[in-house]
């Protein structure tokens, strides 16, 4: 029986944009989604640009215009991958429109505007969820069931790295395509909304929600050159940041994160160190999850790497045979084929904008806390 087609609007045509067509392209072929996702359309400002992406991608149709895209009656879903200070106006616009939302991370460029963006989709009653797709790596999936399965005991510690290196050269501009990320008016904030978010997300999700942080950080590079105004101008993104938290379920936690680390392009780690047993996991490693069990017996107690193929293994029996990894992109695939089950079924799919937005929350926390110096009570809602 032929399925419904689902028919998507990507709106930008950068990085994120093509992860999200792979993965359009891709979930039918793997997962028994219940909806065909078409690219019927995608948006950019420059109509050379996006007309050259369309043809590379599949798209139907394209457009230069969001507002465009929003209003067109043959559209079912928006998925914003734009600079951050687009994400809400378009998202309302979207919600307005009673279509399905997928914004990319962070939610907002604060949680000021993600609340707003949460009222709207919520008011709406449209299915929405955000990017933050590292939940979805099968072997941080299974961690997040060993943890459910009580297999670590009370947990007493979570720890996180986001390290990476491009942006130490003081002759780095800002601002403007594939630099907005160093302008604060845009992004927001640098590494904590950029890498951090990540790390906090993914923290929430498997070690549940965040009471209290006290952050430092530091911009490095205090004034570039700003691509659009060719002006000379202050930075006003953090490049570095570290804070401690408390869990509410009264773990500690340390987080760590900064562009300036030599030799790191995207090192994501984090571990959990429970009364029976710790887990460790490495982006750079994606398909291994590092366990140690204390209730081993004591002459093979040791710590131990789960390659992450077997078939029972989250995602992985869509895949290949066992003992063949798969990568960062697939991550993108299994989020497609996750809201597609809860479209069907009417149910939320995880991280909706809500639950993003407590992320947002922690952030906001963080950065207050590294200009008060002060410890920072973080809003559950």
């Amino acid at each position: 029986m032929a399925k419904k087609n689902w028919n998507v609007g990507v709106i930008g045509c950068g990085f994120m944009g093509r992860a999200h067509s792979n993965a359009y392209r891709k979930v039918a072929n793997f997962f028994d989604v219940p909806f065909q996702p078409v690219l019927k359309a995608v948006c950019a400002r420059t109509r050379a640009d996006v007309t050259a992406f369309a043809e590379r991608w599949g798209y139907e149709s394209v457009e230069t215009d969001w507002r465009r895209l929003v209003e067109r009656k043959d559209i079912d879903a928006i998925d914003i991958c734009t600079p951050n200070d687009t994400h809400k106006e378009i998202a309302l616009a979207a919600a307005a429109a009673g279509k399905a939302i997928l914004c990319e991370k962070p939610l907002a460029r604060d949680s000021k505007e993600g609340a707003e963006m949460v009222a709207a989709v919520e008011r709406a009653k449209v299915a929405n969820t955000v990017w933050y797709n590292y939940r979805r790596i099968p072997a941080v999936t299974l961690a997040r069931q060993l943890i459910e399965q009580g297999r670590l005991g009370r947990i007493f510690h979570y720890r996180a790295q986001f390290l990476q290196d491009w942006t130490i050269s003081a002759e780095l501009p800002q601002g403007g395509t594939g630099l907005w990320r160093l302008d604060k008016a845009v992004a927001g904030s640098g590494v904590t909304g950029d890498l951090l978010a990540h790390c906090i997300d993914t923290a929430i999700w498997l070690n549940g929600g965040i009471d209290s942080v006290t952050a430092m950080t530091e911009t490095f590079v205090k004034e570039r050159k700003h691509n659009l105004t060719g002006k000379v101008e202050k930075v006003g993104i953090d490049d570095a940041c570290a804070f401690l938290c408390r869990f509410g379920n009264g773990s500690l936690g340390l987080f760590e994160s900064t562009r300036y680390a030599r030799g790191h392009k995207a090192l994501y780690t984090f571990e959990i160190n429970g009364e029976h047993a710790s887990i460790r996991w490495d982006l750079h490693d994606l398909h291994r999850l590092e366990f140690f069990d204390h209730r081993d017996e004591g002459l093979t107690r040791g710590w131990r790497s789960i390659h992450v193929t077997d078939r029972e293994m989250p995602y992985m029996g869509r895949w290949w045979v066992p003992g063949l990894q798969i990568g960062y992109e697939h991550s993108f695939v299994h989020q497609v084929a996750d809201f597609l089950e809860g479209l069907a079924a009417g149910k939320p799919v995880a991280p909706t904008f809500a639950q993003a937005q407590l992320t947002q929350q922690v952030c906001d926390a963080v950065l207050q806390s590294a200009q008060n110096r002060q410890w920072v009570e973080v809003p559950q809602r």
